[in-house]
């Protein structure tokens, strides 16, 4: 997993837009609807260059050769009484190469690097029901509740959301 800059994001929004477009495609609710188009996705992508470049977004890709298939961010709140928290953002893994333990691997990457810029709570939200649920109980996180026709999957239905946390010891004292 390599955690990227600003340029480097840049340089993988094509690939990352094509792991978006799968992701979507392939029926996972990330916030987009479907049929989600590779320019769509590309522009999302290359938009989250000034968030990672600001520091209020950490972006990790995993590759085969120069493909990426797999991504995981932290979002980093800006209020002064949040530092302390971060949201983790769009794990996807290619459909290819779901069930190698890929998507573990970016969480506990994600969890490991909140650590470091201590961070001591984490949050998130997925689709209820859905297959990333069970990768978060099984990691050890929380889930707090679930909020009906909170957002719709990628063919247009409303879908509940569940909510989870996870507590991760501090390794530094400040970001």
């Amino acid at each position: 997993m390599i955690r990227l800059d600003e340029a480097q994001l840049l340089r993988s929004a094509g690939a990352l837009a094509d792991l978006l477009t799968d992701t979507v495609n392939g029926g996972a609710s990330v916030g987009f609807l479907a049929p989600l188009g590779r320019a769509e996705a590309l522009a999302w992508w290359e938009e989250r260059a000034a968030d990672v470049a600001a520091g209020r977004l950490a972006v990790w890709a995993a590759y085969d050769g120069d493909r990426v298939v797999g991504t995981v961010s932290l979002a980093f709140p800006a209020k002064p009484n949040s530092r302390h928290r971060a949201e983790l953002v769009k794990l996807m893994v290619h459909r290819g190469v779901r069930g190698r333990g890929l998507g573990r691997g970016l969480l506990t990457t994600a969890e490991g690097a909140a650590a470091e810029a201590g961070v001591t709570l984490l949050h998130l939200d997925t689709e209820t029901g859905s297959p990333a649920e069970r990768l978060y109980r099984s990691a050890g996180w929380t889930a707090i509740g679930a909020i009906p026709d909170y957002a719709a999957s990628p063919d247009g239905e409303l879908r509940p959301t569940t909510i989870y946390y996870k507590h991760v010891p501090a390794t530094a004292l400040t970001r």
